[in-house]
């Protein structure tokens, strides 16, 4: 009887699990059976949920039912007919949701580094007024190299740009203010030969550490512009007879691309004596290493030092072209332009016809050229490069390496 109702029980599962024969009725003794109905919660959990009706009833677990109905269930978990609450676990599990802990986690981390912040506030401000007092003088300096620096390169501009109606007086003032910048400093500082840096040697025979070289570098490139920018002064100073502004413009680049060579030259000797020297105090292995450290800086300066040169090559083949935009224009093509330069609005003075059969004044699409490529009105591709640095604009970039 046992054998019976298991094997009867073993197909009202496996019909159970189709919602069509759903309506057959158990046996009553199965139904009546207190075990039987505990373990039926557990079926019509996998089987009466999905299928809208009551589960099949299962007698007390046998061996054998109960390998069948693993079976069953095992397969119908993988199935086709899997069940929809298991679908919408494995999409939570694909798809899973931001966890809320993180951010919390981040935010406490920010508010722990704000407060450490505050904590360490006064400390921070100590030490950096205990600094600031150390090295005002050098401080000070740098400040005030740096204002000459803005101050002379933003006029040197404006001269450049009024072209005839620069004012000489003024490019004089530049050129003496420059100069004398440049021996006051020297002059204060004379005991630290801080000109030998100008000439490529070391500034001083005593071992200097690395603030005194970063500071020693960094004044030596402000002076290194001061040079250039005063021979850009001379040029502003000569009559246009003897150079026109085209020309100009040529020297003006081409002084500022040799002045950027000689900025990354300038740092090389007070570094590579410091790299060495500084290392001669922990014996043998010491002096190795800085000799190694200065090999690595000079590969390093090197291969700067060699795209640098190729940016010089450009430079040196423009300012040896004398390139000149379009051609010049005749009388009749002048009449037809109406005589009146568009960017100038005066009479054409030594006009130039481009491409696209627009004129303009040599100087007036020299101008404008310094910074675009295209035509004033039509804007034509005329050039195919712009060169930097021909409105006699000094590059405020520092060499400190």
């Amino acid at each position: 009887m046992q054998n019976k109702l298991d094997s009867h029980e073993g197909s009202s599962l496996s019909v159970a699990l189709q919602p069509e024969h759903l309506t057959r009725t158990p046996r009553a003794g199965a139904a009546s059976s207190p075990e039987t109905n505990n373990v039926r919660l557990v079926v019509g959990n996998t089987v009466g949920e999905d299928s809208g009706q009551p589960a099949s009833l299962r007698p007390r677990a046998g061996s054998g039912a109960h390998g069948h109905s693993h079976t069953h269930t095992h397969s119908c978990s993988h199935g086709p007919g899997r069940p929809h609450s298991q679908l919408d676990s494995e999409a939570e599990r694909s798809n899973p949701e931001p966890d809320p802990g993180e951010s919390n986690s981040s935010f406490s981390e920010f508010r722990y580094l704000l407060h450490w912040l505050q904590k360490s506030l006064p400390f921070i401000i100590i030490l950096s007024a205990k600094l600031i007092i150390q090295h005002a003088l050098g401080l000070a300096v740098g400040i005030g190299l740096f204002t000459t620096f803005l101050y002379v390169n933003k006029n040197i501009q404006t001269q450049v740009f009024l072209q005839d109606r620069r004012s000489k007086l003024q490019s004089l003032w530049l050129l003496s203010f420059l100069m004398a910048s440049s021996l006051l400093f020297y002059y204060t500082f004379q005991r630290e030969s801080l000109y030998y840096c100008l000439i490529l040697i070391k500034p001083s025979a005593a071992p200097i550490d690395f603030w005194e070289v970063l500071w020693a570098v960094g004044v030596t490139g402000f002076i290194v512009k001061f040079v250039f920018m005063g021979f850009k002064c001379l040029i502003l100073l000569l009559p246009s007879l003897l150079m026109v502004y085209r020309r100009r413009a040529q020297w003006y680049m081409f002084i500022e691309e040799l002045s950027q060579v000689y900025q990354g030259i300038a740092p090389v000797p007070p570094w590579f004596y410091y790299l060495v020297s500084s290392q001669e105090v922990d014996g043998s292995i010491g002096l190795t290493m800085g000799i190694l450290l200065a090999l690595l800086y000079l590969i390093l300066k090197i291969l700067g030092l060699y795209n640098q040169w190729e940016s010089l090559k450009k430079t040196v083949l423009a300012f040896l072209s004398c390139d000149v935009s379009g051609c010049p224009a005749t009388q009749s093509q002048c009449t037809e332009a109406g005589d009146v330069c568009p960017i100038c609005q005066l009479d054409f003075k030594m006009p130039r016809v481009l491409l696209c059969h627009h004129i303009f004044c040599e100087e007036c699409i020299a101008l404008w050229f310094n910074q675009e490529k295209t035509c004033p009105l039509c804007r034509t591709i005329i050039s195919d490069k712009v060169h930097k640095w021909k409105d006699g604009a000094t590059s405020p970039y520092l060499q400190i390496y």
